[in-house]
């Protein structure tokens, strides 16, 4: 009697998890096993601007209880940092030096903040927002009605940032090159919208006029925790400092498994690597389109989703194409507020 398949899925974000379930359904005498950073299981990053407005209980957060990865046969490993992949073996190689062997491999470990070079000295100044452990220690270090100062202004940002408007605290954004990032504007939408960021109360300054900035410091007795000084001369103050620059893929670990990369895992239309037994989904990979000729990145909750589901299809036989299962337009409304569908997270 032939052993179980064993799939490995790295990642429990919204694709690995999809994808994880996908597995279990289709293909149910077989191992799946989902490897993941994350301290607490599966859940929706995107509703972490909710801790602005008193939720704070972990367990509030989870998609899925503990207890649905028991029912399911799904073997959920915590706090495991994925050190490499061999492909030629077929192992991945935790940082505690275990060898885990596949049948099949999917890579969703999504990505992770990017921060500009020339602002890494004065990390240890910023608060990030890519976790939940993150997003309660922003909390915990905002005071009541306490400004936050945003630097780049991602629409991850941007959706905290009218989280925080409309409990009660200030922000003031500031913009550069990535502000809307993944949206793509530019020229006289780009001031349209920055207008309309301002008509909700984000205050804006325009990096793209003052030089961008110049120092991180931490604020002086008596004043705000925080300083950022711009090339210009100005200087604004707040709280706490939150760098949205936009995601970098987390492919770290893949760089010596022998599948193509450029600046994600790049695939083809099935989700499939250059290797035939691992696939990628979510915001590590790029897909090819032929409609434009080259691999690029498909972003959006819905987008992620759909590859997480589609890539357990195919693993498990299918062969079926990814199409784009979100629309990519920013837009104004009648109200004079931005709608983005990558705010659309159901």
């Amino acid at each position: 009697m032939s052993a179980a398949r064993h799939h490995i899925v790295i990642g429990s974000g919204v694709a690995g998890s999809q994808a994880a379930e996908t597995l279990r359904s289709r293909d149910p005498g077989s191992r799946v096993t989902m490897i993941t950073l994350s301290n607490l299981p599966f859940y929706n990053r995107y509703d972490l601007p909710r801790v602005f407005r008193g939720e704070r209980d972990w367990r509030h957060f989870l998609v899925r209880p503990p207890a649905f990865y028991t029912e399911q046969r799904i073997g959920l490993r915590r706090a495991c940092q994925v050190a490499s992949v061999d492909v030629r073996r077929r192992v991945v190689t935790l940082a505690h030096n275990e060898v885990v062997p596949f049948d099949t491999l999917l890579v969703a470990s999504g990505g992770h903040s990017h921060l500009p070079a020339e602002l890494t000295d004065y990390r240890h100044l910023m608060h990030g927002f890519g976790s939940f452990e993150e997003a309660i220690a922003v909390a915990r270090a905002l005071p009541e009605g306490g400004h936050v100062l945003m630097l780049g202004g991602d629409m991850i940002g941007l959706d905290l940032a009218r989280t925080l408007i409309a409990t009660g605290y200030r922000v003031t954004l500031v913009a550069g090159e990535q502000t809307f990032w993944p949206h793509e504007v530019e020229g006289d939408q780009r001031v349209r919208l920055l207008d309309s960021l301002r008509g909700v109360g984000i205050e804006v300054i325009d990096c793209l006029a003052c030089g961008g900035v110049a120092a991180l410091e931490q604020g002086a007795s008596g004043l705000a925790a925080r300083r950022v000084r711009m090339r210009d001369g100005r200087e604004v103050h707040g709280d706490v400092v939150m760098p949205f620059f936009g995601l970098v893929p987390s492919v770290e670990f893949m760089v010596r498994a022998g599948v193509d990369i450029e600046r994600g895992l790049l695939v083809n239309k099935a989700l499939r690597t250059t290797d035939e037994r691992i696939y990628a989904a979510g915001d590590v990979c790029q897909i090819w389109s032929d409609e434009e000729h080259r691999y690029r990145f498909y972003y959006g909750w819905k987008n992620v989703r759909a590859m997480g589901e589609l890539a357990a299809r195919n693993m498990t036989g299918a062969d079926e194409a990814f199409h784009s299962a979100q629309d990519e337009h920013l837009e104004i409304g009648q109200d004079g507020t931005i709608r983005s569908p990558f705010w659309e997270y159901q």
